[in-house]
């Protein structure tokens, strides 16, 4: 019998569920409304020559470089971030190093990790989801050789200030600290570049999001020039496909669409995080396109009655500190209409709101 390593044998599933998701997908934090009509026309422009060969990263990467004002050498096109997150594993780490992770966060950080045989230390949020800076610090060691931090962190959409992560980055020299910017553009707020004072620091990005390219799965993972290098040794020459690189050009072109998207977005995460409060319904205050708030003990019940009205949702309620959560995604002004309309009735019909619906 073939048996896989051990670290692999190991792991923890991870099977996100995306079966038979028809209806408003509020579930996975993509964009609603879809990607910008430039990158549209750019897919129906591609022939059956350009698709039989192979692609060519390269010259993309220093138009991404140009469009955020680095050095093309300092940018690594991947096949979404979780291909950086797999390579930046790949690269620094050994059997037996320790892996500083804040949680709750994005699984996939600890899948690839532990798959090398790194040990994963995991440092638990506060209550309202801030990561405790002090414990984090505390916990780096002589083995921490990776620490990875989203921010906007998911699932709670709670942000790290800037300089506490350069403290991190300046505290664990021997460590590659990993700061995933997923959901920048709901932000604003980032630290490309700022390995020139921090060279362990990288950043990690995608164009999932904002964008409207899920489907395509690009990301960028950007850093000092030697840390990339290293990087690039582990990438497969070939892994972002060549359809995604004849649309990037037109979506980084189109910067206006995804401004756009992004303000409004911010603007209908308000209003949702209005009526919650209006509601007395506990939320956490977010910086990214989601929200993650707490229904208790009814949380799967819940998920599935928003289902019956046409909407999905994502129950949280395994990650760690979580229990109890759903979170949701923002979309278009309708699309929230809609949202906060089926929420209430289902609020309402388990009791968890007492009172009629604000109108």
């Amino acid at each position: 019998m073939l048996n896989p390593r051990l670290s692999v044998s190991t792991l923890p599933s991870y099977h996100p569920p995306l079966a038979g998701r028809e209806g408003l997908r509020l579930d996975f934090n993509e964009n609603t409304v879809g990607c910008s009509p430039r990158v549209l026309e750019c897919l129906r422009s591609i022939g059956g020559e350009q698709l039989a060969r192979y692609p060519e990263r390269e010259p993309v990467e220093a138009l991404i470089a140009e469009h955020w004002q680095l050095a093309p050498e300092e940018v690594l096109l991947t096949n979404g971030i979780d291909e950086a997150i797999h390579l930046l594993c790949e690269t620094y780490l050994e059997p037996e190093d320790e892996v500083l992770i804040p949680v709750p966060t994005f699984a996939m950080y600890e899948l690839f990790a532990a798959a090398t045989g790194a040990k994963i230390v995991k440092v638990q949020a506060s209550d309202d989801f801030e990561i405790p800076t002090q414990d984090l610090l505390g916990t780096i060691s002589e083995k921490t050789r990776l620490i990875v931090i989203a921010n906007p962190n998911n699932p709670t959409g709670t942000v790290v200030e800037p300089e506490i992560l350069l403290e991190v980055a300046r505290s664990a020299p021997r460590a590659a600290v990993l700061v995933d910017e997923a959901y920048f553009e709901f932000f604003g707020e980032t630290l490309l570049g700022q390995w020139r004072t921090a060279p362990n620091l990288v950043v990690a990005r995608t164009f999932s999001k904002a964008y409207g390219l899920a489907g395509l799965r690009v990301g960028v993972l950007a850093g000092d020039a030697s840390v990339i290098a290293s990087v690039r040794r582990m990438a497969s020459p070939y892994s972002v496909n060549g359809v995604a690189l004849a649309c990037l050009p037109a979506a980084l072109q189109d910067d206006e669409y995804v401004l756009t998207y992004a303000a409004q977005v911010r603007q209908n995460r308000e209003k949702l995080q209005d009526q919650l409060r209006e509601w007395g319904v506990r939320f956490w205050p977010s910086r990214a396109n989601f929200v993650l708030l707490h229904v208790g003990k009814l949380h799967s019940e819940l998920v599935r009655a928003m289902r019956s009205q046409g909407i999905l949702v994502r129950d949280r309620s395994k990650d760690p500190g979580c229990e109890g959560c759903i979170r949701v995604t923002v979309g278009s002004a309708q699309q929230t209409k809609c949202l906060i309309e089926a929420l209430g009735v289902a609020l309402t019909a388990f009791g968890i709101l007492k009172r009629e619906l604000s109108r």
